[in-house]
């Protein structure tokens, strides 16, 4: 089934120079970027993105690294495209994450991971919506 999903490269991804890369790996997969573009996220949008994690204790701190420097927000579809492009960007905790996949290969803490990608099709709806103004 032809999915799409939302991904960010993160402010240390896109500092470490590591975007072309990360395109690269969702490219060769077989996977389409048909949305990019590169911003600096406001407080709102930060706060909007990960809305569902207020009131954690690491809220303020994801918020302010996500709006901290720019990032590259895209819509990327193909088949199964978020269990896809899950199994590329890989764990949410890098030490966890295979070798091979982004986070595995680039990523020590989960402060600071790369990369964001949705992890469900509502959610990816969702993301999409919030950064790109559709569904």
């Amino acid at each position: 089934m032809i999915e799409r999903s939302f991904v960010m490269i993160k402010p240390d991804g896109v500092r470490r120079g590591l975007t072309g890369e990360c395109i690269r790996r969702f490219e060769q997969r077989g996977l389409k970027v048909v949305e990019l573009k590169m911003l600096t996220a406001g407080r709102a949008l930060a706060e909007n993105h990960y809305g569902v994690h207020r009131g954690k204790p690491f809220f303020e701190s994801v918020v302010d690294f996500i709006s901290s420097g720019p990032v590259v927000a895209m819509v990327i579809e193909g088949e199964s495209a978020i269990a896809a492009i899950r199994q590329i960007v890989g764990a949410t905790r890098p030490l966890e994450a295979a070798p091979g996949s982004i986070r595995g290969d680039f990523a020590l803490e989960v402060g600071e991971n790369i990369v964001h990608a949705s992890d469900g099709v509502e959610t990816a709806t969702q993301e999409i919506a919030l950064w790109f103004g559709q569904g």
